[in-house]
């Protein structure tokens, strides 16, 4: 379902700002794969996932989605393919349209949209009854302002326009980071059921050791825009923190010194 091969990006080459963002990444995901990515702050986790979005372009390698090269593509082109949750809950939503509006907006994803601007009474039973699965309550305010919800709920609306019309690739950039660990439990939980029903291909990228764990499939661990660890099935569901951070320091040559990942576990 996604083939990433030989991929590297450097940004400001030839300054003293230089950084090599991805190393010569060889990622394939099949489908069905739900792939947590962990590492250090600039291991290049978020960077992957833009260049997959097409945030940025690739200085070279190729992408690929579900046979597709979309290598070159523009950022508008690849959204027909990927649906993405941003760690900002503020980002994934307009603020100032209604909640049935956000819906329509991502229903119609990668569509011809035309002229005319309405949601159709279908279309409406449609959002209410998929909103109602979050158990929010929020089936009950369809008109409301999306800006008038909490970040959970916002977060929780994103994950749903993501997914609304199944894409064949779900990017979840830390997507719980800015929440509450009530409300991100929550958002996670909602997260891993809809992945697991509606059989989707996903990269979710976190700081949090135990999550990265839990959730999924499969685990890569990145460190200086590389892979250094890739594990799935019965050996993923076996490891512990413990053994992640072992790992790490064997594959790096040096101690695990992300604060933030420390404290999330």
């Amino acid at each position: 379902m996604l083939i990433i091969k030989n991929v590297s990006k450097t940004f400001n080459p030839g300054t003293i700002n230089e950084k090599k963002a991805l190393v010569n990444i060889n990622l394939h995901l099949n489908p069905c794969d739900f792939v947590t990515i962990i590492g250090g702050n600039g291991a290049g986790k978020s960077t992957v996932l833009n260049m997959i979005a097409g945030v940025y372009p690739i200085d070279a390698g190729t992408i690929s989605i579900d046979g597709v090269d979309i290598s070159r593509a523009p950022e508008y082109k690849r959204a027909e393919f990927i649906g993405r949750v941003f760690q900002d809950p503020m980002l994934g939503t307009a603020a100032g349209m209604q909640i049935d509006e956000n819906m329509a907006l991502a229903f119609r994803r990668g569509r011809h949209r035309g002229l005319s601007w309405g949601i159709k009474s279908s279309e409406r039973a449609y959002y209410k009854d998929a909103i109602a699965k979050l158990g929010l309550g929020l089936q009950s305010r369809m008109t409301s302002k999306v800006g008038l919800l909490s970040g959970g709920q916002r977060q929780a609306l994103t994950l749903l326009m993501a997914t609304l019309e199944k894409p064949k690739l779900l990017l979840l950039d830390e997507h719980t980071a800015a929440l509450d660990p009530k409300t991100a439990k929550k958002v996670l939980d909602l997260t891993e059921e809809i992945v697991n029903e509606q059989k989707l291909t996903a990269l979710m990228v976190t700081h949090n050791m135990k999550d990265a764990i839990a959730i999924g499939n499969r685990l890569v661990m990145m460190h200086e825009g590389r892979i250094i660890y890739d594990v799935s099935g019965e050996d993923k569901k076996k490891l512990k923190v413990e053994d992640l951070l072992k790992k790490f320091e064997a594959a790096s040559g040096g101690e695990f010194s992300n604060d933030r990942m420390m404290l999330a576990n």
